[in-house]
């Protein structure tokens, strides 16, 4: 289920995404600490819906002219293998 556009705009921060991935695998490592095995599987599968979700199905940044972002362009002289 991938998220609105909303619910993107407001995610789009990674260290707000980051934060609450780390907050929910805390929140695990305590129930499974704790042996409380029906909390560790609500916040387990929590955990695996946001690195889903927040990290390999979040969209991608649009640069100014609507392509996806693309990886920065090698420096000036360094255009690749040369033969």
């Amino acid at each position: 289920m991938a998220l609105n556009s909303s619910d993107a705009n407001w995610f789009r921060s990674k260290r707000l995404r980051i934060a609450i991935t780390a907050g929910l695998a805390i929140w695990l490592a305590v129930e499974l600490y704790w042996g409380d095995q029906f909390w560790a599987f609500l916040v387990g599968f929590a955990l695996l819906y946001s690195l889903y979700n927040f990290f390999y199905a979040f969209p991608k940044e649009q640069s100014k002219n609507g392509d996806p972002d693309q990886s920065a362009p090698p420096p000036p002289g360094e255009d690749g293998p040369r033969s």
